[in-house]
């Protein structure tokens, strides 16, 4: 999970030429909102303001529009706007943030990572070096050092913890199987989660599970589910949709009419009958 927790906006954003000629046009309140939703995703990658979902595939036009619940036709518009402005850069089809270190914690991921040090100098390259990721794997190879794949790994162990949503998941799910072992590829689920979940969402889940008697086995297979099963892109959002959440039996006929007591009263004279039952005796 990304370091970035917060990005930097000045107060007087509003005042900037290029935001008061967006706010001329049309659309400008969706430009707008587009705009915080780039710096956003941006901090959530933590990829230097190169907007790739995996390291061969770039975010399109398509995916943006997708992910920020807005018209890909307005996405279109608003990309070509920021584009002209010179607030993003498209490099081999990749989008990327020229001026991104003005918008995020720079002085606190310098104390946390010391390659970050030479942020300012060099990001500008190093997102040339992410984007032709996309035309070759070998390009990739030839341009990234041994040494800078070291530290892009350390920078993985800093941005998630995985250890940390492991042990939520012992800490809360006490009544489903323990995990013991952290594989590469609970990582990669794990990593993979947390482009689209925070860290409150995986509590969130875990806590819906452990509540949840269908999942603990109150079922008619007697099948219990697990962390693996948890974390998997469909389960979890069900289980988070409340799929999973213990139903309340309904009472039968609740509110409807009893049957019985359609019938029509009638008035009955129990005096006369009595007087008459003691005449016959």
């Amino acid at each position: 999970m990304s370091d970035v927790k917060w990005i930097k906006i000045a107060t007087n954003i509003f005042d900037d030429e290029k935001i008061m000629l967006i706010e001329s046009l049309p659309e400008a309140d969706s430009i707008i909102v587009i705009w915080f939703k780039l710096l956003a995703l941006a901090g959530k990658s933590n990829n230097s303001g190169v907007f790739m979902i995996s390291e061969q595939m770039p975010y399109t036009d398509e995916m943006l529009a997708t992910v920020f619940r807005r018209k890909e036709s307005t996405v279109k518009l608003a990309l070509e706007t920021f584009e002209r402005f010179g607030m993003i850069e498209v490099v081999d089809d990749v989008i990327t943030i020229p001026n991104w270190g003005k918008h995020q914690n720079l002085d606190q991921l310098e104390n946390k990572r010391e390659y970050m040090k030479k942020y300012m100098r060099d990001y500008r390259d190093k997102q040339k070096k992410i984007a032709c990721k996309t035309n070759s794997k070998s390009n990739s190879k030839t341009n990234v050092s041994e040494a800078e794949e070291e530290r892009d790994k350390e920078r993985d162990k800093d941005i998630i913890n995985y250890q940390e949503i492991i042990d939520m998941y012992n800490d809360t799910c006490v009544s489903l199987p323990k995990v013991t072992a952290l594989s590469d590829k609970r990582k990669k689920a794990i990593k993979a989660r947390l482009r689209q979940y925070s860290i409150d969402d995986f509590k969130r889940l875990f806590e819906k599970a452990e509540a949840s008697n269908f999942l603990k086995g109150g079922n008619d297979r007697d099948w219990t589910a697990n962390f693996d099963w948890l974390i998997k892109d469909a389960n979890m959002a069900k289980t988070l949709d409340g799929n999973y959440d213990n139903k309340t039996k309904q009472v039968k006929n609740k509110g409807k009419p009893n049957k019985f007591n359609n019938f029509e009263s009638r008035d009955y004279d129990f005096d006369a009958l009595e007087r008459q039952l003691t005449k016959g005796g």
